[in-house]
């Protein structure tokens, strides 16, 4: 291993400084394009970076935490080169499955914090520690703050933390979901000590002074002191226990503005992969929309807000795994639009039958620019047209984007 000096030419897919060398590439954590470091290489990584000249784009942190906690990685770049290096993540991603597009500028979509949070919490021999991993590690960084998340889950984290203590398992870690409703914080614990229906009574109390909307644990609503609702576009849906949402509600509202204006006056649209109605109910504004989801408790909360009358159009659902058991083509018959919005594995099935289909505008919603990619490929590739590409972030600080992708049949 031996120091040598390294420029810094672009920014990686994980926000790693690259250089060029003779040797290849060198990833060098925490550099920026334009900047010289000196390190030393092994294996194609930079070991204890020395930045020698600096970049205008470098800021100061936000974070006290920032230099150890792994959940941000780019608190020290500016705001407009950031911006413009998610939108290349999407630009390289379509480039690699040979699809030229204009993919227009990222829209910034994370005012008021995320809403929901996956905290982790162990044992530091008495005491209780609650946060994220480390860079790199499994040890856990016991944070004190956090600006990328909504003030009210900030303001709650001591409470949350002596929470959490009281369900410690004897080994391992606990898994802690934490939503932010207009309700109050639900509160989910995952791999919580078996032994938790003894202690019922201290975390009902606990819960009842940190006001919280609801407290699960090991899948087991022990208190639901007010449902904790979302707001769909004026509807309201009980979220399931843990469940997904988008993580803002500045990303569901550019989310869903661009789904609707991609669907545009469609009368009969398919929400695919819908989760709790997120696209669905809003369509439903205009639309006849039939929603196909495979997890059962966002099947059951999109149910129960479906029952409250809301002024909609016709609006039908059904459980049903589409990576294994896609739409195919006769049942997409029906529909002038689908909208898809799947797991980060993507929709490849569901792309295949989509691309000899005669439907006639498909937007694509994903949080993976390259399954994102191959999957438009299959779509170009049996006849539609890319007509936009945005993305949008709700994902302060780390390497994660979302894309709306609308595809017409020509």
């Amino acid at each position: 291993m031996s120091e040598r000096e390294l420029i810094i030419s672009e920014l990686g897919h994980r926000g790693d400084g690259i250089a060029q060398t003779d040797n290849g590439p060198v990833y060098v954590e925490g550099a920026l394009p334009g900047e010289t470091v000196r390190a030393n290489v092994a294996d194609g990584r930079a070991k204890n970076p020395v930045i020698e000249t600096r970049s205008p784009d470098r800021i100061a942190p936000v974070c006290r935490h920032y230099e150890t906690c792994g959940g941000c990685s780019l608190q020290h770049l500016a705001p407009a080169p950031y911006l413009a290096w998610k939108s290349s993540l999407v630009e390289k991603a379509l480039r690699d499955r040979g699809i030229v597009a204009t993919v227009s500028d990222t829209v910034s979509a994370t005012e008021g914090g995320r809403r929901r949070a996956v905290l982790t919490a162990t044992r530091a021999g008495r005491h209780t520690l609650l946060g994220y991993h480390e860079k790199a590690s499994h040890r856990l960084v016991d944070i004190a703050e956090c600006p990328v998340l909504d003030p009210a889950i900030t303001n709650a984290l001591p409470g949350l933390r002596a929470l959490a203590g009281e369900v410690l398992p004897k080994k391992g870690e606990l898994r802690l979901t934490v939503l932010a409703t207009t309700a109050g914080l639900d509160v989910a614990f995952d791999k919580a000590d078996k032994g938790y229906e003894k202690k019922i009574a201290v975390l009902s109390r606990k819960a009842v002074e940190l006001d919280l909307a609801r407290l699960t644990v090991n899948g087991e609503v022990l208190l639901e002191i007010r449902p904790p609702l979302l707001d769909m576009g004026g509807i309201g849906i009980t979220a399931a226990p843990g469940g997904f949402t988008q993580a803002t509600a500045a990303a569901e509202e550019a989310l869903s503005r661009l789904v609707l204006a991609g669907v545009g006056k469609a009368r009969t649209v398919a929400d695919l992969f819908s989760g709790v109605g997120t696209f669905a109910l809003r369509l439903a504004r205009s639309a006849n929309v039939h929603a196909a989801e495979g997890d059962a408790a966002a099947i059951a909360a999109f149910d129960k807000a479906l029952r409250k009358p809301q002024g909609l159009k016709k609006v039908t659902f059904e459980r049903r795994d589409l990576s294994r058991r896609p739409l195919v083509r006769e049942e997409l018959e029906p529909y002038d639009a689908v909208v898809f919005d799947p797991p980060r594995a993507g929709a490849q099935a569901q792309a295949e039958q989509l691309a000899g289909s005669k439907v006639k505008t498909i937007v694509a919603v994903s949080c993976n620019p390259a399954t994102l990619a191959r999957d438009l490929r299959i779509l170009i590739d049996g006849g539609y047209a890319l007509q936009s590409v945005t993305p949008v972030d709700q994902f302060l600080f780390s390497p994660h984007i979302e894309v709306v992708a609308v595809l017409k049949r020509e």
